[in-house]
């Protein structure tokens, strides 16, 4: 539209074309641009003005056609919009890749370094790089262990010292291999090492090495091992190593290349650096028994270190440590502690003195007591107690005489234990329990000492068929129990009258080892005495149950009467209503 221009009313537009004084009209939309002949106004001089089209009147371009063809108007055309050339939109689109492709490249030398990119950065190790403020574990930190750290303190001479090694011509082993349960300390014992050693410490877990594409643990295995050497004298430890040293041939679960090729990997840069070279491989599992036997050789892991449960000095050590900053009271005793929690880890004694806070800070209290410690201790085992959960009359009154027949069979056969509780609260997945202390650590069981555990696993369910005339589900979890004591018994520890000292069970498992599944290790006739031999122990057992408990029927009677009413009886309570029935 030209600057000029003023407005003009459609009727007037109408009119003066009428009248034969517009020369031309350009539609453009709801607006049009006309030109008269003769200004409607002498002084202003302006012929060009600016007409908005009602949307309710009849098409305008329809009545201004008409006007063209009557020569009411010299001239008429509608606007068009600008048209884009054809080869504009693929310019644009060449233009928009080129700028794409430029963007990810920069991206990339970003992510994978100068001149690298993502997939190098891929088969880089994850290891981590411990820096010395972040060393503060010691040995001084590690409790209930002693033999093992005489034996990682000789790995840390030599990292301080090599010298007084090589000069006697001594070979320090390549890798160490820390095997124990979960929670005995191997991790701890790891960075112990590293906190006396003050040397590099490279961390990394099994499971890092392993990707979905094929060669990038390989990859990254040799990027750590080149790590290593350029910082000698060093340590890496490599946590959970059963995630990639798996023995090679299992398929279990589909194809392994990957895995089994970090494996090889592994294997081969073990063996690419020097005797004394100053590298220490520490590992540590749960699982020695799935690991490949080549990765176990001398040469590789050449010592292989024990990290077992602790034992009661252990343990109090262990409790020694970790009460350190906590304000334990006056009757709280270690010693006594260390005794009372037979086959718990390090773990497991941090996780009691934490619960042991956490209900003494509950509870508005300065110090945490020995009630606290034993409420906590019981809460780790069998779980927080479930006072809100309502049972009715008859389930509380089974749940009473099936743990009252356990309390008081363990009172009659057991020689090592002591009924610490009896409780019908429900408690983690139990609807209630009967907790037991051994008087001493045992590291064998004898037949017998296996028997009374049966018994004792059969003491829920004879109390109820004595008291109630009928056996519940109750007693599931005892029955698998009491099953795999004595199929144990037959197959694995040679306790059969009839196979004496045949074994029938492999301590490896096939499916790690690369056995078939459907192998087996006994004929359908020696299933069938091995089947007889379990039930003829577990029918024993069940009858010697029945005997002991009707002989004492009244202290049987009497306990589940009191658990009735109080719902919770300790230890010192039971041998009262025991010696008094």
């Amino acid at each position: 539209m030209k600057t000029n221009s003023q407005n003009m009313d459609y009727s007037k537009l109408l009119t003066e074309i009428q009248a034969g004084n517009v020369s031309g009209i350009v539609l453009n939309g709801e607006t049009a641009e006309v030109q008269l002949n003769a200004a409607l106004e002498e002084n202003t001089g302006i012929t060009t003005y600016e007409v908005i089209i009602p949307p309710d009147i009849t098409s305008a371009s329809d009545r201004f056609t008409q006007a063209l063809d009557e020569q009411l108007i010299q001239s008429y055309r509608i606007s068009q919009p600008m048209e884009i050339p054809w080869w504009f939109s693929i310019v644009t689109t060449i233009g928009f890749i080129l700028l794409m492709a430029i963007w990810f490249s920069m991206n990339q030398r970003q992510q994978g370094g100068m001149g690298g990119n993502r997939v190098a950065a891929m088969g880089k190790s994850r290891a981590k790089l411990l820096v010395d403020d972040q060393k503060t574990v010691n040995f001084a930190c590690v409790a209930g262990a002693d033999e093992v750290k005489e034996e990682l303190e000789e790995i840390v001479e030599f990292l301080k010292a090599p010298e007084r090694f090589v000069e006697l011509g001594a070979r320090i082993p390549k890798g160490v291999l820390l095997i124990g349960p979960p929670g005995t300390g191997k991790t701890l014992l790891a960075k112990a090492v590293s906190g006396e050693a003050d040397v590099p410490f490279f961390s990394i877990s099994g499971s890092d090495f392993v990707e979905i594409y094929v060669g990038v643990g390989a990859s990254r295995v040799r990027d750590l091992f080149e790590q290593a050497k350029k910082n000698a004298p060093c340590i890496v430890f490599i946590d959970e190593i059963d995630a990639v040293g798996r023995q090679r041939g299992a398929n279990v679960g589909g194809g392994n290349d990957e895995r089994e090729q970090t494996l090889n990997q592994l294997l081969v840069e073990m063996d690419g650096f020097g005797i004394n070279e100053g590298v220490i491989i520490l590992a540590a599992t749960n699982r020695p028994d799935v690991l490949d036997p080549a990765l176990l050789r001398p040469g590789r892991f050449d010592r292989r270190v024990t990290v077992g449960l602790p034992d009661i000095i252990g343990r109090e050590q262990i409790l020694g440590v970790h009460a350190k900053g906590k304000p334990l009271a006056e009757d709280v005793k270690l010693g006594e502690l260390a005794r009372l929690t037979p086959g718990f880890t390090g773990a497991d004694l941090e996780n009691l003195l934490n619960e042991a806070a956490l209900l003494t800070a509950r509870g508005h209290k300065k110090e945490i007591e020995n009630d606290a410690i034993k409420e906590a201790a019981f809460k780790v085992m069998m779980g927080p107690e479930k006072k809100s959960h309502v049972m009715s009359d008859r389930d509380k009154k089974v749940t009473a005489f099936h743990e009252a027949g356990h309390a008081i069979a363990i009172k009659l056969v057991s020689s090592n234990r002591n009924v610490d509780r009896v409780s019908i609260i429900p408690s983690g997945m139990a609807g209630g329990f009967t907790a037991s202390r051994p008087l001493e650590d045992q590291s064998y069981h004898t037949k017998s000492q296996l028997i009374e555990e049966i018994i004792i696993a059969l003491g829920g369910r004879a109390a109820e068929e004595i008291v109630l005339n009928e056996i519940s589900t109750g007693a599931s979890n005892d029955l698998k129990r009491v099953n795999q004591i004595a199929r144990n018994m037959i197959t694995k520890y040679g306790m059969s009258e009839q196979l004496t000292n045949m074994i029938f069970e492999s301590e490896n498992d096939g499916a790690y080892n690369g056995q078939d599944y459907g192998s087996r290790s006994c004929s359908n006739e020696m299933a069938r005495i091995i089947d007889d031999e379990v039930k003829q122990i577990i029918d024993l057992a069940y009858q010697r149950t029945l005997t002991l408990l009707k002989e004492n029927i009244s202290k049987l009677n009497k306990l589940g009467e009191i658990l009735l009413e109080k719902e919770k009886v300790d230890g010192p309570e039971f041998e009262s209503i025991f010696q008094a029935a």
